[in-house]
């Protein structure tokens, strides 16, 4: 197959550039895959070279980048269905132009710098998206603890994910040298925190009593083993040298409380949420399909997502990712119905992400535009070492771009997505405001609902150390 003839050089006329400090109606020039010139009024007829896009009545965005995805992962139980071209093209199709992904566990006692060697092959040449990875510590030792330094300087990997459930979990003690050792480094420790022993009792308990259907995977995991791991993390973060620290897929307001009295004394935390835990509630596993919904943590009650969305409104909450893990419902999930703790954890959403919160936040009246590009795109590229060459409109920045239409109206079907999965958690969802174009560095990737780029078009990205001092919107 031949690959499309890109020219990276555009001009955006007549849009509302949207930043998270603010929207202007200006003119914005792209030379060579960067943000050249932002102005009131740029002259087409002086820069014959440039496609021109009218955004007339459109928001024009800085790209998603999306820190938490999971691709090409093995659970041990099963192997996601996304790898890294059909999770990155679906990924430009709803308009997040970067992903950071978790990367999966390796070989035991393996290196760190072996899972990054595994994971950058999965994605050269094939991703479409640009991307970087977190790393992951699934054991310490002195050699672990070592190699950090050299993780951050050298490869730019300045995020590392830390598990305390699953087959790697890791100990308090571990967890402390690790939290001593990245704040060293200028790394930012990001963490899945629920408390294993607790869930262990609770599963085994209901195993006995044959509940093991798909209503009982969120009876085993309760709120309170969320909240509990986080309180407990923000704990040694502050007896590790007040390391920072980042909570990802945030599901409940008693985790929220923890990590807001935690701000309240100073210390650097941050969190993320996902669409699912603001949507979708825990209702779903009740119904026929609900295999499809089993994911950690689970998906909380109705009232717990009203807590995560005034987090969202007051600042509480930093960012939004997905989680995404894709498995085949009808091959993976749904064998697995009349046992929960067989059924692999995970849900596809990358492509959802930015129509979901627009529609559910912006146009709902929740978040503000401003908030909305805050949460998607700019605090992400500054947390995780990418800000200012991704996460904003600014000259020199990458021309990672998202054209919305506010205006315009849609439902949400999976089969109109890109990813490899076979259904969506949000089918059926009417939408308000409509992706229309994604720009990858100035070159459009996704128009209409048409995926435009190709295979391998994505860039590995080396970042920054972390900075404690990062100011977020």
């Amino acid at each position: 197959m031949s690959r499309p003839n890109f020219n990276n050089d555009a001009l955006i006329k007549h849009g509302t550039l949207v930043r998270a400090s603010g929207q202007s109606h200006q003119d914005m020039l792209i030379i060579d895959g960067k943000i050249a010139a932002i102005a009131d009024h740029i002259d087409a007829a002086a820069h014959p070279q440039a496609t021109v896009i009218d955004a007339s009545g459109q928001l024009v965005l800085p790209g998603g980048i999306d820190v938490h995805t999971h691709f090409n992962i093995d659970v041990g139980i099963a192997r996601s269905c996304d790898d890294f071209f059909t999770g990155t093209r679906s990924a430009v199709c709803g308009g997040t132009t970067t992903i950071v992904d978790h990367m999966g566990f390796g070989p035991k006692g393996c290196s760190l710098h072996h899972q990054l060697e595994v994971y950058k092959a999965h994605a050269k040449d094939n991703a479409v998206a640009d991307y970087s990875f977190h790393g992951v510590i699934q054991h310490i030792n002195d050699d672990i603890l070592d190699e950090m330094a050299a993780m951050v300087t050298e490869e730019g990997i300045s995020s590392f994910k830390l598990y305390l459930t699953y087959g790697y979990k890791l100990g308090d003690e571990d967890v402390f040298k690790a939290l001593e050792r990245l704040n060293q480094v200028g790394a930012l420790t990001t963490v899945h925190p629920e408390n294993d022993a607790a869930i262990a009792a609770r599963r085994s308990k209901l195993v006995e009593q044959g509940k093991t259907a798909p209503k009982y995977h969120g009876v085993s995991r309760p709120l309170e083993c969320e909240a509990e791991a986080i309180a407990r993390m923000i704990n040694l973060a502050k007896l590790a040298d007040n390391a920072p620290l980042y909570i990802v897929h945030l599901s409940n307001g008693l985790g929220l409380d923890y990590l807001n009295l935690a701000r309240g004394q100073q210390q650097p935390v941050w969190v993320e949420t996902c669409p699912q835990y603001l949507t979708l509630n825990e209702t779903v596993y009740t119904r026929e399909d609900a295999t499809k919904f089993i994911l950690s943590p689970p998906l909380r009650p109705q009232a717990e997502c009203d807590k995560l969305w005034v987090g969202l409104e007051q600042g509480q909450i930093d960012t939004v990712a997905t989680d995404h893990c894709s498995f085949l419902y009808q091959q993976q999930k749904q064998p697995q119905h009349a046992d929960f703790t067989r059924c692999p954890n995970g849900m596809p959403g990358v492509e959802a992400r930015i129509p979901v919160l627009f529609s559910e936040g912006v146009m709902q009246g929740r978040i503000t535009l401003e908030r909305f590009v805050a949460l998607t795109s700019t605090n992400p590229a500054k947390l995780f070492g990418l800000y200012p060459k991704k996460g904003c409109l600014a000259v020199g920045s990458d021309a990672d771009l998202i054209l919305i239409d506010p205006a315009a109206d849609s439902i949400h079907r999976h089969s109109e997505l890109h990813d490899a999965c076979d259904y969506s958690p949000y089918e059926g969802m009417k939408l308000k405001g409509k992706l229309t174009m994604t720009l990858l560095r100035g070159q459009i990737v996704a128009k209409d609902g048409q995926f435009l780029g190709h295979a391998g078009q994505g860039q590995f990205l080396h970042r920054q150390p972390f900075n404690p001092i990062v100011e977020l919107h």
